[in-house]
């Protein structure tokens, strides 16, 4: 039933799809950008109902006033511009450690530890769960540690965890109770993973 769960979210895009051109353009889009000051009211209108909405104008036309000299830039000039390059490291080092860290290979790990077929299910659902709990845990605090620690210590972690995980897939053909261990670290892997980067 793959192929079911899968098209479910082309299911949810086509909805989106059919249903978007009836909605509002946003009202900070339509005053701030293509100056239309009567779309914007009636957008908010729409988007909130009937009231007076007077205040959220007033910000809004602040907000134009102070960016009234400032340039849009599109993507090749945003990528030429000296003063986003340390912002632009660490969104493509961010992006880089998502493709390279290895989740996509979760399935064939577990194939390697030698788990029965009919436990692999069971177990992609965990790491679904363990996702989830690494959301939840990390959004309780990453206001209290704050992101550069939690980058930090989710990379130091992930990388502890990937030398237990090899040792653990190593030792499993002699160990039968090592490949549960090498379930629980991918567990792990994840949640720091989650938590951190």
């Amino acid at each position: 039933m793959w192929n079911v769960l899968l098209s479910f979210s082309g299911l949810v895009a086509l909805i989106q799809l059919l249903f978007l051109p009836f909605f509002p353009e946003s009202p900070p889009y339509l005053l701030l950008q293509k100056g239309d000051k009567a779309g914007c009211l009636k957008a908010m209108k729409q988007l909130w109902g009937e009231g007076n909405y007077h205040t959220e104008f007033d910000d809004m036309m602040k907000e134009k006033a102070v960016t009234k000299g400032t340039k849009i830039m599109n993507v090749l000039e945003v990528l030429k511009e000296p003063s986003v390059y340390p912002q632009l490291s660490t969104m493509l080092l961010l992006l880089l450690s998502l493709q390279l860290c290895g989740l996509s290979a979760v399935e064939e790990i577990f194939q390697t530890a030698n788990l029965q077929e009919s436990i692999i299910p069971y177990v992609s659902l965990g790491v679904a769960i363990s996702e989830l709990i690494s959301i939840i845990f990390c959004s309780s605090i990453i206001d209290r540690f704050g992101r550069r620690i939690l980058l930090w210590g989710g990379y130091l972690l992930m990388a502890l965890i990937l030398v237990l995980l090899e040792t653990s897939l190593l030792l499993s053909d002699q160990f039968h109770w090592m490949r549960y261990c090498s379930v629980i670290l991918i567990f792990l892997f994840i949640i720091a993973y989650g938590i951190g980067p």
